[in-house]
């Protein structure tokens, strides 16, 4: 287990590995109000599982979850330090966190819809808000980037903010736009994609990886296209041109600036020509 806390506040996150579910049965904080974070294997659609929920006392419900769910691997929890938290903050903390790791759309949640907000106090809200910051940090730190955004919509250049660097996937009854990051390529809210696949993928993990994408509600249909409802993270150039074209794609030839040099000319020839 490790615990992550910051010494000015009075949250703190305790990651559990679930084979050791039964030590932290045997910690004080796993009687409490808590809300926490079950992460998982990766979805078919190539993100990590996880699912948010909360409870008046966080062993107890962790318990069920591991009798009635399969996918988890590790369980990450908030609770207070001065045990201050009560059920109107867990419940409202836990909604404002499906909300907003749905937003970010990092994770494959299971919990489904987000449901109506509770009715939270404002001062209480107010408490919610920022008990969720530092949670957010500490999930973060704990290599959890839950609530973080996928994109950067300017980087900074001579202390000017410049637009950020995108790149196009055209084809039939297809429109991608996305942005090349750190952690993948990130196909932006708003790009179109083609809904059938061509014969040559049919009957294969590309086709149940495209099916997928439409299943968690990323790919959505629109007239005779899907249209992403979301910025989506991929874990490849390729994968993200796969799910924009409905075929098999390199994606480092597929997506290219506005210009039409390519990804690979625009980032990994600049690497070879610097080096």
């Amino acid at each position: 287990m490790r615990v992550a806390e910051i010494t000015t506040r009075i949250v703190r996150v305790i990651e559990v590995p679930r084979s050791q579910l039964a030590d932290f049965l045997k910690l004080p904080e796993s009687q409490q109000v808590g809300v926490y974070f079950l992460m998982g294997d990766l979805s078919d659609a190539g993100l990590p599982r996880a699912y948010v929920g909360q409870s008046g006392n966080v062993g107890n419900r962790l318990v069920q979850h591991n009798q009635n769910k399969d996918f988890w691997n590790r369980a990450l929890v908030v609770i207070s330090l001065t045990n201050s938290l009560t059920q109107t903050h867990a419940m409202f903390l836990e909604w404002f966190a499906i909300a907003e790791a749905t937003k970010a759309g990092r994770y494959s949640l299971e919990n489904g819809n987000t449901g109506s907000q509770p009715y939270t106090p404002a001062p209480l809200q107010a408490d919610c808000y920022e008990i969720h910051e530092t949670a957010a940090t500490l999930l973060a730190t704990l290599g959890q980037p839950v609530f973080e955004p996928l994109t950067q919509t300017a980087t900074m250049s001579n202390g000017k903010p410049q637009p950020a660097e995108l790149f196009y996937c055209k084809g039939p009854d297809a429109n991608g736009v996305g942005e090349y990051t750190s952690e993948g390529f990130v196909v932006l809210k708003g790009s179109t994609a083609r809904v059938g696949n061509v014969a040559s993928i049919q009957g294969s993990s590309q086709e149940r990886f495209r099916e997928q994408l439409v299943t968690d509600g990323v790919l959505q249909l629109q007239g005779t296209q899907y249209v992403f409802t979301r910025d989506y993270l991929f874990t490849s150039p390729s994968m993200a041109a796969i799910a924009v074209l409905g075929r098999s794609a390199n994606g480092w030839m597929e997506w290219k600036t506005d210009k039409g040099q390519t990804l690979d000319g625009a980032k990994r020839q600049a690497v070879n020509a610097t080096s």
